[in-house]
C-alpha cells in the first residue's frame, strides 16, 4: 500500500516514514504543500497523512484542492493545534481523522490502516478471502491457519490485492502501489511475483487473471 506522507519537520518526518515502511507501506516522503497538492493529484495513493502547517500552501488548502479535483484518498491530518474549531475545519475540508501532535507512533500506524481498511470496505483489522487471512495489525498472511512466508514484495502485492478483493487491479495499478515514485521498474516484474504468490497459494486458486485487463483476488 503507498502512502504520502506531508510534514516539513525533518526528524518528524523521517521517523513516521521509518515507521510506515517497517509495517510494509511504500512511503513518499514531501516537506511542502506545494509538492503534496501535485503528488496528491498526479500520483496513486492508498492513503495521506497530512500536516496542517506547512510552507508553501498550508494543508488544509492542499486537502481542499484535492477534493476539489477529486481525490478520495483517505487523509489523516497532523497538527500541533488541539481546538475544536481547528479540528471542525479539517474534517469540513475532507479529512478522514485527525491526531495531535504529539502522538504515539503506533496510534498513527493503527489509525491510518483503519482508514485504508475502510475505504476497501472493510470494517475488521483481519482480512478474509476464502482460506486466506490478512491480520493488518500484525502485517501477517495465514493460508489454511497457517502463517505464510513472503518476500517484501509479495507482501505488498498480496495485501494490495487483499484490500480489493473481488476487484481487477491493472499492472500499472499495482506497480503504483507498492513501489515508489523512484523505483526503476522491470516490465514484467508483477508477473513475476504474481507468479511466486501463486505457487505459495497453492493448491488453493485465488489470484485470477483477467486478459488484457489485470489481476483478481477471489475465493475458488
Amino acid at each position: 500500500m503507498r502512502v504520502l506522507l506531508v510534514e516539513d519537520e525533518p526528524a518528524l518526518r523521517e521517523r513516521v516514514q521509518a515507521a510506515l515502511a517497517a509495517q510494509g507501506f511504500v512511503v513518499d516522503a514531501v516537506a511542502d504543500g506545494r509538492e503534496a497538492q501535485w503528488l496528491g493529484e498526479e500520483e496513486r495513493y492508498d492513503a495521506a497523512v497530512l500536516d496542517l502547517g506547512l510552507p508553501q500552501l498550508d494543508g488544509l488548502s492542499v486537502l481542499q484542492r484535492w477534493r476539489e479535483a477529486g481525490r478520495r484518498l483517505p487523509v489523516l491530518l497532523l497538527t500541533a493545534r488541539s481546538r475544536w474549531a481547528d479540528k471542525l475545519a479539517g474534517f469540513s475540508a475532507g479529512a478522514d481523522d485527525y491526531l495531535t501532535k504529539p502522538f504515539e507512533m503506533d496510534e498513527l500506524v493503527v489509525r491510518l490502516k483503519a482508514l485504508i481498511r475502510r475505504a476497501g470496505g472493510h470494517a475488521a483489522s483481519v482480512l478474509r478471502c476464502g482460506p486466506l487471512e490478512l491480520d493488518t495489525l500484525a502485517c501477517r498472511f495465514r493460508l489454511d491457519g497457517a502463517q505464510l512466508a513472503l518476500t517484501a514484495g509479495e507482501y505488498r502485492l498480496l495485501a494490495c490485492l487483499m484490500h480489493q478483493a473481488g476487484r481487477t487491479l491493472s499492472r500499472s495499478d499495482l506497480s503504483e502501489r507498492i513501489y515508489d515514485r523512484d523505483f526503476d521498474l522491470d516490465s514484467n516484474v508483477i508477473d513475476v511475483l504474481v507468479g511466486r504468490i501463486r505457487r505459495k497459494l497453492a493448491p488453493h486458486a485465488l489470484i485470477h487473471t483477467e486478459r488484457g485487463l489485470g489481476f483478481r483476488l477471489a475465493a475458488e
